[in-house]
């Protein structure tokens, strides 16, 4: 933490040409999409920090700290890609988060109350939270990197390598506590795995309509060299006390990447 508190910052991406950049040679429509999926999901992220502090990870002060600062540099990526958007002629930011809330309604208003249940519903609680914030930076930054690959654009792919950079950071933060609490026992290890098999989903998935995720996963990970990416992320996932075998990623593909 004392680490990370010294270099967190927001994004820096002031010596890009965006608009000149994307003006010369802008996205092509399916990757344009892609965009704005995380955009979105980026500026969701202080509503899932609403929840959180809802739940136990609120006693833990260094907890809360991190959470603070990750939260910071998330809406940073998203600002990002929301210039990115902009460039393209679209709205972005504020704007389009403000539409993002209308659509989700309710489901954004009680979703603290659904957090609070699931985190009095066992004390193994902040095991499941760090397993689930580590899956789910690999998961976003492996979705970065293919989003790279696949635009081939040289200043997307520079914005998107600093934005990795960060995420890095988070990654460090949530594996760390992810295997201290994994290695409490069997107790914390089945309940994670539990926990996942019947609540997990892609990053965004609870707040994107299904076919903008159908979308993503077939766009990023759905080729040769995606679904290596998301098999070395489910190597990744085996490697955490007690978690292996569980094939999140091979399940996403199968979901998401099949007939329509």
């Amino acid at each position: 933490m004392e680490r990370y508190k010294q270099v967190c910052s927001r994004l820096d991406y002031g010596d890009l040409d965006l608009s000149g950049a994307f003006g010369r040679q802008p996205l092509r429509p399916e990757v344009l999409r892609c965009v704005r999926y995380m955009h979105d999901v980026e500026q969701h992220t202080t509503c899932y920090l609403r929840n959180l502090l809802n739940t136990r990870a609120h006693e833990d002060p260094e907890m809360t700290e991190f959470l603070t600062l990750w939260n910071f540099e998330e809406h940073w990526h998203g600002e990002a890609l929301g210039d990115v958007l902009r460039a393209h002629g679209e709205p972005g930011g504020a704007p389009r988060v403000a539409a993002m809330r209308r659509r989700l309604r309710n489901r954004v208003t009680n979703s603290p109350l659904v957090w609070l249940a699931v985190s009095s519903a066992t004390r193994h609680f902040l095991a499941v939270h760090m397993t689930f914030g580590v899956i789910n930076e690999w998961t976003t930054q492996g979705g970065y990197a293919r989003l790279a690959a696949v635009a081939d654009h040289e200043v997307l792919s520079e914005l998107l390598r600093r934005i990795k950079r960060q995420e890095g950071r988070h990654i460090d933060y949530y594996l760390t506590e992810a295997r201290r609490f994994l290695e409490v026992g069997s107790g914390a290890q089945r309940t994670v795995r539990l926990f996942l098999r019947s609540l997990w989903r892609p990053v965004g998935a609870t707040v994107m309509p299904e076919p903008e995720i159908r979308h993503v996963v077939r766009t990023l990970f759905a080729d040769e060299q995606g679904r290596e990416v998301a098999a070395r992320i489910d190597r990744r996932i085996d490697s955490l006390p007690g978690l292996g075998g569980m094939g999140l990623m091979a399940g996403v593909l199968r979901r998401y990447a099949g007939a329509a």
